[in-house]
Parts: C-alpha cells; sequence; structure tokens
C-alpha cells in the first residue's frame, strides 16, 4: 500500500528544515530515535517523523491487513506462549489441570489430519438441531440453542449492568444478525463498499452454503435479504453511541408485546434464563423487524439462514476448504491480507480468546516483574493528581460540577498488570479429540459464565481482558480502567530502561490518561462516580462541553483519508477526547520527573521532544487500504496516524517543543485549538 494516499499532510521534503540539537547523553537502543525520518519535517506530518523510517523498513507482511507496533509485541507474545503451549503439550499432565488443557487444546489445533477427516461433522451436533427445523418456533428455538454455542445470529442476547443502576445485573437485548461489519455495508453506494458487498452476496455466501451442503444458490439470495432487512433496522455507528437512546428496560411481558410473534418467556428459558422477567433492549425497532421477517420468510430460508452463522463461525477450526474460503473473503476482501497466519499463531490466537487468563498466569510468573508493576501503579496515580489539578483549574465548569467531577476521578479503580483473583477454568472440559469441539465447549463456558450471572452481585475483581493483551480500557458502569501487563512492552527493550520521558508518552499519556479520560468524554461524562447512567452534569456546564467536544467533531469530519471516505468526527469523538486528554495530563504528570526537571537531551532529543516521540511510538505503523476503509466505516477510533497528528496540533508545547510554524500543514491558530480537559 502507499502510505502517501491517505495521509492528508504534504511529507515529501528532501531537506530539513529542523534537527534535534547535539546530544548530551547517547544511548544505542533507543525506542524512539531509531525510528525518525529526519527527511520529514516535524510540522509538515509528526507522525511520519516520528515513525517513518521505521516504516520504510517495515513493509506489511503478507499474512496481516496492518503492521505496527501491536503486531511487534503480539509476535514477541506469540514467542513465549508457544513455548509454554509446546511444553504443556509434551507434560502428560493429569486430566482437568491447567497444564492438560492448554497442552491438549494445543494439540488439537494443530492436528489437521483429524480436523480434515471430521470435516463439517465436526459441528454435527448444532447442525442436526438446524436439520430438524420444521416450524418458526423451531426457528426461535434453536437461535436461542446457537446463542448458547458462540453462534450469534439474529438475536443478540447477554448479560450486563444495568448502566442506571451498576450493582444489578441485567438481560440484555441488542441489534446482531448481519455477516457484513456492518449496516452501512448494506447500503452504501461507493465503488469499494459495493466490491465488497457483491462478493459477499453473489460469492461467499453460496460458496460457503454449498459447502455446508445447500446448493441452491436462491437460498443464498434468502439468507442475504433476510440480512438485508435485519440491516435497515440496524442503527448507525454514531447512533449506537447515544447512551440514553439505547436504553429501554421493559418487563418480559411488555416486550412480548413488542414482538407478537415472538414468545421471549419460553425463547430466555430454552437460552437458560429462566430467572428473566425484565430485559434491556437497546434498539426495539430492530426487534419490530425481527419478529416482521420472521412472518415474511419461509422456514426454509430461515434454517439457511441458521445454517450460515453457524458455518461462518465455525468456519475457522473446520477442514480447509471452510478455513480457506472463510479467509478469502473476511481476510483478502474485507482486509486486503494476502495470506494466512501460520497455524500454531492461529491456534494460540483462539484459545487466547477463550481461555486466555489460563496462560495469563504462566505469562506474569516470567514477563511481568514486580518493579514493572509498581512503575505503573504510580504513574496511574501520577495522572489522577495531574486529571484533579486540571479539573479545578477550568474556567468552563461550575463548582457544582467539578466537585462531582472530582468525586468521580478519586474513585476510578484501577487494574494493573493481572488479575488479584483468576477465573476459575475447572468446568471447562478440554480434549485431543477435536478442535472445533474445543472451541464449542470453551464458548459454551463462555456463555454459562455469563448467563450465571444474571441477578448476582457485580464481581469487581473480574477482569475483561487477559495479562498478554495489548489493549486496555474504560468501563463506565465500573468507573475503571483495566491496564493489562502487555500493554506497557516496547518491543526490543527491557521495560526498567525506557527513560521516563518515552514512558509517559508512550504510557501515561496514549493509555492511562487515555483511559482515564474516557471517564469524561461524551459518553462516559453521562455515568456518575458509581457507574450509572445520571444527568450529573450541570444543563450549562453540559452545554459548555457540548460546544467544545462539537470543535473536535468539526476537526476530524475534515480529514480525508481514502477514496472519498472522510473521518466519522461523530463516531469518533469519545477516542478523540481520550487521545488529547491523554497527551495533556500524561505532558502535565511528566513535568513533575526528575527526568524534565533535569532538561537533558538523549540522543539529541529533548526530554518534552522524547515524550511527544514516546505517544507517538504506541501509534507506529501502517495499513492496507481494505482494512482502512473498513475502519473508517466500522470503528470509534480514528486512523492511527491521526490519533498522532490531529491532536498534537491542539497541543500548546508541541508546537514550541518543535519549532512548529504558521503555514506548516500542521499548524491550527491558537484560538482554533481544541481545549476540553
Amino acid at each position: 500500500m502507499n502510505f502517501k494516499l491517505f495521509i492528508c499532510f504534504s511529507f515529501g521534503m528532501t531537506a530539513l528544515a529542523w534537527r534535534p540539537v547535539s546530544a548530551q547523553i547517547k544511548i544505542a537502543n533507543d525506542p524512539v530515535y531509531k525510528n525518525l525520518d529526519t527527511t520529514v519535517k516535524p510540522g509538515d506530518n509528526f507522525f511520519m517523523y516520528a515513525n517513518g523510517g521505521w516504516i520504510k523498513k517495515n513493509p506489511i507482511p503478507a499474512a496481516y491487513s496492518s503492521w505496527g507496533i501491536g503486531n511487534v509485541v503480539s509476535e514477541d507474545l506469540r514467542d513465549r506462549l508457544k513455548k509454554l503451549n509446546e511444553d504443556a503439550e509434551k507434560a502428560n499432565a493429569a486430566k482437568g489441570t491447567s497444564t492438560q488443557k492448554i497442552g491438549d487444546f494445543y494439540y488439537s489445533g494443530l492436528d489437521t489430519v483429524t480436523i480434515e477427516k471430521l470435516g463439517i461433522n465436526a459441528i454435527k451436533v448444532p447442525l442436526n438441531r438446524i436439520d430438524q427445523i420444521k416450524t418458526k418456533q423451531d426457528v426461535l428455538d434453536v437461535a436461542a440453542y446457537l446463542n448458547t454455542v458462540g453462534v450469534r445470529s439474529f438475536i443478540g442476547l447477554g448479560v450486563g449492568q444495568d448502566a442506571k443502576n451498576s450493582v444489578k445485573m441485567m438481560l440484555h437485548l441488542r441489534q446482531a444478525g448481519l455477516g457484513l461489519p456492518n449496516r452501512d455495508y448494506y447500503f452504501k453506494t461507493d465503488a469499494r463498499t459495493t466490491k465488497v458487498r457483491n462478493d459477499y452476496a453473489q460469492t461467499h455466501l453460496p460458496a460457503m452454503l454449498k459447502l455446508s451442503g445447500l446448493s441452491d444458490p436462491a437460498l443464498a439470495d434468502a439468507v442475504f435479504s433476510i440480512e438485508k432487512s435485519l440491516a435497515d433496522s440496524s442503527r448507525t455507528l454514531v447512533a449506537l453511541r447515544d447512551q440514553y437512546k439505547n436504553y429501554h428496560k421493559m418487563p418480559v411481558a411488555q416486550l412480548n408485546k413488542l414482538t407478537p410473534h415472538i414468545n421471549w418467556t419460553n425463547l430466555f428459558q430454552k437460552a437458560g434464563f429462566e430467572k428473566a422477567d425484565t430485559v434491556i433492549v437497546g434498539q426495539p425497532e430492530y426487534y419490530t423487524e425481527v419478529d416482521k421477517a420472521l412472518t415474511q420468510y419461509p422456514v426454509a430460508d430461515w434454517k439457511a439462514y441458521l445454517r450460515w452463522k453457524l458455518v461462518s463461525a465455525y468456519a475457522p477450526y473446520l477442514s480447509k476448504d471452510f478455513e480457506q474460503e472463510n479467509f478469502r473473503f473476511s481476510g483478502t476482501v474485507l482486509s486486503g491480507r494476502k495470506e494466512q497466519l501460520p497455524r500454531w499463531k492461529r491456534v494460540l490466537d483462539t484459545e487466547n480468546g477463550l481461555m486466555g487468563e489460563l496462560l495469563g498466569q504462566l505469562f506474569v510468573k516470567e514477563y511481568f516483574p514486580p518493579a514493572s508493576k509498581k512503575r505503573y501503579v504510580d504513574m496511574v496515580e501520577a495522572i489522577r493528581t495531574a486529571y484533579r489539578e486540571h479539573i479545578e483549574k477550568l474556567d468552563w465548569m461550575s463548582p457544582e460540577t467539578k466537585q462531582k467531577a472530582l468525586l468521580k476521578l478519586k474513585t476510578i479503580n484501577p487494574k494493573v498488570g493481572f488479575p488479584d483473583k483468576w477465573r476459575d477454568f475447572s468446568n471447562l472440559q478440554i480434549s485431543r479429540v477435536s478442535y472445533a469441539q474445543n472451541v464449542m465447549n470453551g464458548r459454551n463456558w463462555q456463555y454459562l459464565e455469563n448467563i450465571h450471572k444474571l441477578g448476582m452481585p457485580v464481581d469487581h475483581t473480574e477482569w475483561n481482558m487477559t495479562p498478554q493483551t495489548y489493549n486496555a480500557n474504560y468501563s463506565p458502569s465500573n468507573n475503571e480502567i483495566t491496564l493489562p501487563a502487555a500493554q506497557f512492552m516496547i518491543p526490543g527493550i527491557k521495560d526498567a530502561n525506557v527513560d521516563d520521558a518515552v514512558a509517559y508518552g508512550y504510557v501515561a499519556a496514549s493509555t492511562i490518561g487515555h483511559e482515564i479520560t474516557h471517564g469524561f468524554d461524551d459518553q462516559g461524562r453521562q455515568y456518575d462516580a458509581k457507574g450509572n447512567l445520571k444527568a450529573w452534569w450541570t444543563p450549562q456546564d453540559s452545554a459548555r462541553f457540548t460546544r467544545r467536544a462539537q470543535k473536535l467533531v468539526d476537526q476530524f469530519n475534515g480529514y480525508k483519508v481514502l477514496d472519498s471516505l472522510h473521518v466519522n468526527g461523530k463516531a469518533t469523538l469519545g477516542e478523540n477526547i481520550a487521545d488529547l486528554g491523554g497527551i495533556v495530563l500524561g505532558l502535565d504528570a511528566f513535568k513533575k520527573t526528575a527526568q524534565y526537571k533535569a532538561g537533558k537531551t538523549i540522543n539529541g532529543l529533548t526530554p518534552v521532544q522524547r515524550f511527544f516521540l514516546g505517544y507517538s511510538l504506541g501509534w507506529l505503523g501502517h495499513e492496507r487500504d481494505e482494512a482502512l476503509a473498513n475502519q473508517v466505516m466500522t470503528d470509534v477510533h480514528s486512523p492511527g496516524y491521526l490519533r498522532v497528528n490531529a491532536p498534537f496540533s491542539d497541543v500548546d508545547e508541541f508546537y514550541t517543543a518543535f519549532g512548529i510554524k504558521k503555514g506548516d500543514p500542521m499548524w491550527i491558530d491558537p484560538d482554533k485549538r481544541v481545549r476540553i480537559w
């Protein structure tokens, strides 16, 4: 991919307009200096100045849709986890132990002889359930059953916290049912989206159904027709971000009236929710359409639809013909990947998704020392202190709202590195008999874990990510941030050797500050200190916040990334607020460190310059056009390069640190820069 096609700023410079000053300290393994592309002016395109040297040397491998620091960390993690799995596979461990489950799962995923021999018979139990459907009631019963083995059809069912009463675990219904990434893929008419949709409807769907035993092309047309009708009543990416409009609590009896052809009392019992008397429906109009579609389409069409949902959900774990067609569409057409990952990597990724905490227990023992955990626990508090100071100094927020904001900030619970209490996997059954069956067992175990939470107290010790996950998040209902150990890793350098300037940019700003700011972004700010969806701002403060946030919406709407595709400023607003907030908080926290106060340069870079480069390191990478287009249409995150260039253009210290002048492509006039937190 030609990266210049979607960079909105010009960076084809051959002469330097800015150079770092001569070094006082030189180090060989500098995680930021080695990535610089000094043919690019920082004020033209800082992302490419910071990361272009690495990008030039690291083309996207054929098996990937993008390639960047997250991939490099993941490759390192896979290598480490591979050894743990290989040791477990050879251990001959007692049945029921963690080692046995890890080893047998890994073995079954690599046992291609058995996988090919079983073919589609690996999922014959749910397949037989579908084949036996005779009535519309059977359609509903089987759809409920498929949820229990991890197949999401037209019923989006699960247990989660009540947004308006966060101590209660409630049954939720959300829109589901689509085979393409979201509703826009069914209706947009640009050439890129049309090509994807036509391949899906005319090639992929018929091919997968034929492999499953249905050769009538009319049935593929029927499946697509069902999905399109469901897509037509599905909400857009932007509409799904309105917390109040996606909250409709109702008794099950009321839900039955909303959809007269669906007996939800019966369906919930079949799905294991016998106790459910109330449900939170995210998008009622979607289920009105489901009810209508059940009367509109014949049973044969619904059988084909459910067969398709089952086969597509399990295709990666079946024989080669299913696996290859699934990759052709999902991997190549949607994401631009040229080849699959090696099987052992795919098996590890699947294992991580199903039983990651088993691996995580072994991972943290070897790779996350106590000193690293302390460093980032302390960094969380440094960011919390900086945020408190920011709130106290705000000139647009009233004392009444400030008091409540400070309480919320104080009560944010940080989860750092790994859980204090690990999940109990004793009921998970894993053997060497069938890879697909192991996946099914794992998905059923996860489902049962979820439904057993209904009516139970919220477990605040539970993690929603594994320690070996390169990611982090904020939970508005729990008012907590989760920061897995892997998120702190920089490839090729020990944590102890990363200077504070880089660490505060790479972790404090892009991760810790980012996640804490989510508690106060356009969505997170609607939840109070106890995690309840509640109007705790004064109307005047809310209006002031909205005006400032709108400036960020307008800024991002102006970024064109591919063809006619622009960033959706409204859909990405929460992440963009969190990026900007993380940067200003991380910088102020860094200013209190000894390294900042000493002011010494390293490899010619000042501490503040290294901070901005450290933040940029967190978004190092590039992606194929197909993956970029998919991200813009389906993701609430902006493209990585804009997560650097756009918020930096709003931060005054960035201009000073790198000598950005009026007329430079990244320049924004001071009075037009976005300032929220």
